[in-house]
Order: structure tokens, then C-alpha cells, then sequence
């Protein structure tokens, strides 16, 4: 991995084989490099924190400018301390010397759209608003989960025979959590 003082290092080497081969004259040139923190290392890091601790990881994203934007979340929610000791471990693990870099550690937020199988099962029995390929929303109450595989109950007016008015009755709704365009938390104020 090259740095800044490994860098200049190389361009005074190259000038001084040219001076040696009697150029009077160095070329000037720009070496622009671009080095870009890998978010499978980030990974690497926020898992061995992450190990042993009931929390789990939604996402990890390494901007162009190295801004790392950290999500984690637990089923009774983040405390900011636990946020605070995964961004003191995150940079007791990468080089400030070597990576410029900002760093933002926080829970994934409620009423955003769920990102990993965790989130659907820590929401199990709550209220929750899916948006499905075709743009259809649903809401209603996350039943179960089974691997990539979700059950919404929605209470719905249902024509029943022999009846003359429809029932409302709870229906199950099934969806697969990479066909829908979003599923998030519905939060209530009641």
C-alpha cells in the first residue's frame, strides 16, 4: 500500500536515476493516486467487535471520499455508548496515517426500510408497511419469517358465501424479502 512519503520516495528515485544517466533536465509529471478504504475490511473489523454481542450489522458504506457510514442494530435497540466503543474500535484498527477517512456509527432507524433478514424478525408481531415490485403497498402485522421468505396479516373485508356484506377477516399476505422494493417499521403514535 503506497503513501504519500512512499510516493515522493519514487519520484525522487526516478530523478535521481535521470540525473545519473546525464539528463541536465528532469521531467516534471503529477502522480495522482487514489486509494479508497475497503469496505470488506471495515467488515472484518465491525465482525470481530461484533462477536460474542447480541448486536448484528445492516450496513456498511465507504463513500468515493472515504466517509464509512456504519448501521447496527439489537432487538431492544442501540445505545450510544455501544456506538461510541464500535467507532473507537473501527479506528484503533485502521491507520489515520495511511486512510483519511470520516467515520459515522449509528442504529439503522426506525421507519426505515429494513435491510437484513434480522431486522424482519426483531419486528415480528409489529406493524409494517411493504411496498412490493409492482407498487402495491401493503399494511398490516409481520406474522412470521422464514428465511428470505415474510408473512404481512391484513385485516380485510372479505366476501364470504352466503353472506350479503363482506367480513373483515385477517388474510395472509406472503412476500420474498428481495422482491419487494422496501418493508419498514410503521410507527405508531397510539
Amino acid at each position: 500500500m503506497l503513501n504519500y512519503f512512499a510516493v515522493r520516495q519514487i519520484i525522487s528515485n526516478f530523478a535521481a536515476v535521470q540525473r545519473n544517466e546525464g539528463l541536465e533536465r528532469v521531467p516534471h509529471f503529477i502522480l495522482i493516486i487514489t486509494y479508497m478504504i475497503d469496505k470488506n475490511i471495515v467488515k472484518e473489523i465491525i465482525g470481530e467487535w461484533l462477536k460474542d454481542k447480541e448486536y448484528f450489522l445492516v450496513d456498511v458504506e465507504v463513500s468515493p471520499d472515504d466517509k464509512i457510514v456504519v448501521e447496527i442494530d439489537h432487538a431492544d435497540g442501540v445505545w450510544i455508548e455501544d456506538c461510541v466503543e464500535l467507532s473507537k474500535f473501527i479506528e484503533s484498527r485502521l491507520d489515520r496515517e495511511e486512510e483519511d477517512y470520516e467515520l459515522e456509527v449509528g442504529s439503522a432507524g426506525l421507519g426505515q426500510p429494513f435491510k437484513v433478514p434480522q431486522q424482519y424478525i426483531n419486528f415480528i408481531g409489529r406493524d409494517v408497511e411493504v411496498l412490493d415490485a409492482d407498487g402495491k403497498k401493503t399494511r398490516g402485522v409481520l406474522k412470521s419469517v422464514e428465511g428470505e421468505d415474510f408473512v404481512v396479516t391484513v385485516r380485510e373485508k372479505v366476501k364470504v358465501e352466503g353472506k350479503k356484506r363482506p367480513v373483515m377477516m385477517d388474510i395472509d399476505h406472503q412476500f420474498q424479502m428481495n422482491k419487494v422494493k422496501y418493508t419498514k417499521y410503521l410507527i405508531s403514535f397510539k
